[in-house]
């Protein structure tokens, strides 16, 4: 097994001293498994060292200085000892040992169906969490008679294309752009990085040793290359190509994709099913504010950066203060004359003090030669990003007054936040009060750095403008109140089309039914992933799979695409040629998740977001547990679809 999987690791040799100063940058529960492993002893969990649940801001999850030493101390003697014993393991704790270590590692007794989803992150054994037993038992003829298209080779459409190539199912990507990265090929402005930390953002199957805690841009770019080149799965791209039209043939119970390559030559391809595997924000939205075709200066949307202007000295404006600008606006404030950062709402942020560090290699040391500590590791940070934090978000109906917070735990979280950005622009009254938001936390979308947002808001060469844009000039920007920016250059911020996943491709189903039409600027699908009258199509990251508070996007898609494989698996092992959802199972689940969103800070209706559609509903948005959607994507039910055998129409 190759050593970067974290399933083997290196031979400790290192001196006594190292080993010590290594410790010093150990994550303790994780270490503590370690040494259960290293000794069998499970008494090294059972004593007062142990984390607290939902600890608010503290990367120690309540463990004390004194015990943080105790824990090194005790670490330091037992790994000396597995060193010198040629680095030896005893037997494996037990199933029930280990679901012990994952009650101590969470700080609390889990739910039998908890302690399933997270050994399956875990993933101590050869198992497979996201496999789909049973493909192997059909006949190859047949799988390889299965073809599939697969829109998009980013981060999803990679993955689709692993797991279909393990499962001995044809396919073939269709790819937009010149290369594959998706998100991380297209989005290359300056400060562009991860805001999910890196080690729960990557493969299950292909854990890495990142360099930074949240890897920038170009580090992601060479992840998901190397995972394309590691799998074989480059050679089945068809790059520079878009996707025009897909359209259901009822009599032959295949899909007929029009696709045009980069020379302008269009073609038909045909499949059994198709996977989009666009996501949701690949289609950047300029403004509409009036006169913006009249600007005579430099001007262009982030996700489509110009590298080929000089930013010295010129004066520049910014229209929007979402992810992106928060990211770019510290970059390009370094060589700017002034920055304009115009602003309709201000967003919670999150301080991280190592967001642009580098991992130190002691910790790297402790990854790559202590027994176990990298899978306890991700497992730890898995959850204090997910299931632990989702609580925090989650409406108390008693609650007083909701505007501002939706409950104590939520109101919290404000207290935290306002702490931490306070402490930043604390000293400055009027920036303080327009970079504090007056929704509740997790209403929008929460951001994450180490200070350097705020920090260059205060800047004398950048100024923060919230007086409302009225106008974009020949020369700059006019805002309601009657002042001008006249600036050389406009940078757009202003997001993406969400509502309208799909789009522009021309989607028919049964019956001729257009996807965007169907539709209408609310998209719905059952799971996220198949949409009635839309036989064998299949979405990732689609209507309501996004996460704002718990976790990653890389866990829903790898959730998604194994229930993708039952679906397949099911038509296959059945002779269907066609599975379509029922109406009345995607319209109760739907339902279901409207109402879990009502429940939520991003359901609040005084707060507007890219969450929401046009009608204000979420669009976007997942609203329960993680646990929850691994359950429901695990096998397909039968009963929710129709099966086809063949001839539609």
């Amino acid at each position: 097994m190759d050593a970067n999987q974290f399933d083997t690791w290196n031979a400790i040799t290192e001196p006594d001293e190292f080993i010590k100063a290594a410790l010093e940058e150990a994550n303790i529960p994780a270490l503590m498994m370690s040494l259960v492993h290293v000794t069998g002893d499970m008494n090294i969990i059972r004593g007062d060292i142990r984390p607290h649940p939902r600890v608010l801001g503290d990367p120690y999850v309540g463990i004390t200085e004194a015990q943080r030493a105790t824990a090194r101390a005790q670490a330091f003697e037992i790994l000396k000892t597995y060193r010198d014993s040629g680095c030896k393991l005893p037997q494996a704790p037990s199933m029930d040992q280990v679901r012990e270590m994952m009650d101590f590692l969470v700080g609390e007794s889990l739910p039998d169906d908890y302690g399933q989803f997270l050994m399956g992150e875990l993933s101590l054994d050869s198992g497979d969490p996201y496999a789909q037993p049973g493909l192997e038992d059909i006949p190859l003829e047949k799988r390889r008679g299965f073809h599939v298209i697969i829109i998009g080779a980013g981060m999803s459409g990679i993955l689709a294309a692993h797991r279909l190539k393990e499962a001995g199912i044809s396919f073939t990507i269709i790819e937009k752009n010149a290369s594959i990265g998706g998100t991380w090929f297209e989005n290359t402005y300056p400060g562009c990085r991860v805001d999910t930390p890196n080690h729960v953002y990557s493969y299950s199957f292909k854990p890495r040793d990142w360099p930074k805690y949240y890897s920038p841009q170009n580090v992601l770019l060479k992840y998901f290359n190397q995972c394309a080149d590691e799998f074989g799965i480059r050679p089945h791209i068809r790059f520079n190509t878009s996707v025009e039209s897909a359209e259901f043939d009822e009599k032959t119970c295949t899909w007929r994709v029009r696709v045009k390559s980069a020379d302008g030559v269009s073609q038909t391809l045909e499949a059994q099913a198709v996977i989009s595997a666009v996501g949701q924000l690949n289609r950047p939205k300029l403004s509409d504010i009036e006169g913006r075709e009249t600007f005579n200066g430099i001007s262009f949307h982030s996700a489509r950066w110009e590298h080929g202007h000089d930013l010295t000295d010129k004066r520049i404006a910014v229209i929007g203060t979402g992810a992106s600008a928060f990211q770019f606006v510290p970059e390009i404030a370094k060589q700017a004359d002034e920055v304009f950062v115009f602003q309709r709402t201000p967003n919670w942020i999150a301080i991280e003090p190592v967001y642009h560090d580098d991992i130190p290699e002691s910790k790297h040391w402790l990854l790559n030669h202590v027994p176990f500590y990298a899978k306890w590791f991700r497992v730890f940070r898995f959850w204090h990003v997910a299931e632990g934090v989702l609580a925090w978000v989650k409406k108390d109906a008693s609650w007083r007054d909701q505007t501002r917070s939706i409950s104590a735990a939520n109101d919290e979280l404000r207290t935290q936040f306002t702490k931490g950005m306070k402490s930043i622009v604390g000293d400055d009254a009027d920036l303080l009060q327009k970079c504090i938001p007056t929704y509740p936390p997790a209403g929008k979308r929460m951001l994450v750095d180490n200070g350097t947002w705020l920090k260059t808001l205060k800047q004398d060469n950048v100024h923060l403008v919230t007086d409302p844009i009225a106008a974009i000039t020949e020369a700059g920007i006019a805002t309601k109140s009657g002042e001008t920016y006249e600036v050389d250059m406009l940078i757009y911020a202003t997001g993406f089309y969400p509502s309208r996943m799909l789009w522009p491709m021309k989607i028919k189903g049964l019956d001729g039914i257009d996807l965007q039409a169907h539709w209408d600027g609310n998209p719905r699908a059952y799971l996220g992933i198949t949409i009635p009258k839309f036989p064998n199509l299949f979405c990732m990251y689609g209507p309501n799979t996004n996460i704002v508070a718990n976790g990653s996007i890389i866990f829903f898609s790898e959730c998604e695409m194994r229930y993708i494989l039952g679906c397949i698996k099911l038509l296959l092992e059945t002779g269907s040629a066609a599975l379509d959802c029922k109406q009345s199972v995607h319209d109760t689940y739907n339902r279901w998740i409207d109402e879990g969103n009502l429940q939520m800070a991003w359901g609040a209706s005084n707060v507007r977001s890219w969450y929401k559609n046009s009608q204000g509903r979420v669009t976007q948005n997942w609203p329960f547990t993680l646990l929850e959607f691994w359950k429901r994507t695990q096998v397909p039910e039968k009963s929710d679809y129709t099966l086809y055998k063949s001839d539609l129409s």
